[in-house]
């Protein structure tokens, strides 16, 4: 009786790392695309003025939004305060560090003016890096 070739064959079973390598991989862009999107906004939600040429800054300790409403109202990130408020402020933020950035953001029906007066006070402090904030176009 002639034995039937098994169509199993002897040798041991291996394991198959690239069905590990793609979970990985997508298990490490799921990651980063939760992070990305938890990143903090500190200041008010405003209807931005839109941009082409727009670029995404993350906030760090050292930075502040300081938002100018469509009423005229200031929040230093979101904390309202008064124009008489806003150099002292601004100073304190400039003691902190001499790198501090300051995001400038205003509603779009913000103002024109009122813009223009809180970036003079910053830069009249000694603030160099100012950011305006706008959204995509």
């Amino acid at each position: 009786m002639a034995r039937l070739a098994s169509p199993r064959s002897h040798s041991r079973p291996r394991l198959e790392i690239i069905p590990f390598i793609d979970i990985m991989f997508f298990l490490l862009a799921t990651y980063m695309m939760v992070s990305l999107s938890m990143i903090q906004n500190q200041g008010m939600d405003l209807q931005l003025p839109g941009a082409k040429s727009v670029t995404t800054h993350e906030p760090k300790s050292d930075t502040v939004t300081l938002s100018v409403l469509a009423t005229g109202e200031l929040f230093w990130n979101k904390e309202k305060i008064s124009k008489e408020m806003l150099t002292l402020h601004l100073q304190e933020l400039k003691q902190v560090s001499a790198d501090s950035k300051l995001i400038i953001q205003g509603d779009n029906e913000a103002p024109y003016g009122q813009v223009v007066e809180v970036l003079d006070a910053a830069r009249a402090v000694g603030l160099t890096k100012l950011h305006m904030r706008t959204e995509k176009k």
